[in-house]
């Protein structure tokens, strides 16, 4: 086998979401690697996947990696796991027999299998729907009468549809409509942000908790805002009773809501608010079930654990603040409100502020660093993390580990106090 080439590059992902919007896998690549020959790329990132723990990291979400047909041969690609991941056959030219058997040798052994850039039934595209389970069709190069085509011919096959660079919510339903499946691409995160919204009744309501939270109240405040929000108090006593103290299970359960407020603290209270906003229809706050809340979530998980790296107490400070910085930095998306008419409602410090509307101190150098991480933009990562100080010197591996980390906290120990 040739030797994996190893760069230095990003890892990005792209969200894949199934037809009720939830979140089914990620496709990852990787991003600002253009000194990686392209036959030795697919080797290249199926290493990085076992190496950064991505199985155990992604939980039950499906990682959707790219194969070309040299590595589609090696015996290295058969150290994956069958059941998390789905291999995407990147082939510029008809399948020969070696391949075909080799695809069928895979399905075998239980792995999924995918067509990319699919254009109709053709010869790249006919001897190979057998063993395939996904086809991939990108939208954004197909006009309605060409998807409602291709979506017609593979109806009767026992496949499903995978939309690719999917821009927008009218394009996911229209696509819906045509009978696709699974939908590539950052739709999720596109919502139109009006100064003025109303929030609903449990959005205003958490926003409420979460000032008070912020404000570092007393107590007896706190429980009585509680009081007026009984699925909260619910939800609440069952997460303590669940989790118990510090991970451990308690002798008796909690009956009493200020014995849970202050068994559960003041930092994971905060948490648990703050993701309840990316999900105000269900306390309980599934991250796999809202794409939004899982970049909220990795977004203020991975800015924690870049400034704990750092040396100095000021660094570790802000890591108490980074957490919520980055969940209040997707709160337009989430409420369809201006950040600034957010945090007139919400107590925060001023390194927050500034953070959030200004990008301003190292807060906000990282969170636009992570906002770049999260648009696949390798140029403005690489530019913001030279300008990063010398005590906080980051490079684009830290980036991949820090996302790795947060991917296994969040799809493992969300709940509990970390």
């Amino acid at each position: 086998m040739r030797e994996p080439a190893r760069p230095s590059a990003f890892l990005f992902r792209q969200p894949i979401l199934d037809r009720e919007q939830a979140l089914a896998g990620y496709r990852l690549s990787f991003g600002g690697s253009e000194e990686v020959p392209e036959w030795k790329a697919a080797a290249a990132l199926c290493a990085t996947y076992g190496e950064l723990g991505m199985q155990g990291a992604l939980g039950h979400h499906r990682a959707f990696l790219g194969i070309d047909a040299d590595f589609l041969q090696e015996d290295a690609i058969e150290l994956l796991p069958p059941a998390g991941v789905v291999l995407e056959l990147q082939l510029d030219e008809p399948p020969d027999q070696a391949m075909l058997k080799r695809c069928d040798c895979l399905r075998d052994r239980g792995y999924v299998l995918a067509i990319t850039d699919y254009r109709g039934i053709d010869q790249r595209s006919r001897p190979l729907l057998p063993l395939v389970e996904i086809i991939k069709i990108r939208v954004g190069k197909a006009d309605e009468d060409e998807l409602r085509e291709f979506a017609g011919s593979l109806r009767k096959l026992p496949v499903k549809l995978l939309a690719q660079d999917v821009d927008g919510h009218e394009q996911l339903q229209r696509c819906c409509r045509l009978g696709f499946d699974l939908f590539q691409g950052r739709c999720f995160a596109r919502a139109q942000i009006v100064s003025g919204r109303r929030l609903s009744a449990s959005q205003t309501a958490l926003i409420r908790l979460l000032d008070l939270v912020e404000r570092d109240v007393e107590t007896p405040v706190i429980e009585d805002a509680f009081k007026h929000e009984p699925a909260l108090t619910l939800n609440l006593l069952r997460i303590v009773n669940a989790v118990g103290h510090r991970g451990r299970r308690l002798a008796q359960p909690v009956t009493s809501l200020r014995h849970a407020i202050t068994l559960f603290g003041r930092r994971q209270l905060r948490r648990w608010l703050s993701l309840l906003l990316f999900t105000p229809g269900d306390a309980t706050a599934d991250p796999s079930c809202s794409p939004l809340l899982q970049v909220a979530a990795l977004r203020g998980r991975m800015l924690e654990l870049l400034l704990e790296t750092g040396p100095s107490a000021h660094h570790r400070n802000l890591a108490e603040l980074a957490f919520l910085t980055g969940i209040l930095s997707m709160m337009p998306l989430a409420l369809g409100l201006p950040i600034e008419e957010i945090l007139e409602q919400i107590a925060v410090e001023s390194e927050v502020r500034s953070a959030l509307c200004r990008y301003d101190g190292l807060l906000g150098k990282l969170l636009a660093l992570l906002q770049c991480f999260d648009n696949d933009d390798a140029i403005g990562c690489d530019r913001l993390l030279a300008v990063l100080p010398p005590t906080l010197a980051l490079d684009r591996q830290d980036l991949n580990l820090a996302l790795s980390l947060a991917l296994r906290w969040l799809n493992g120990d969300c709940g509990q106090a970390p």
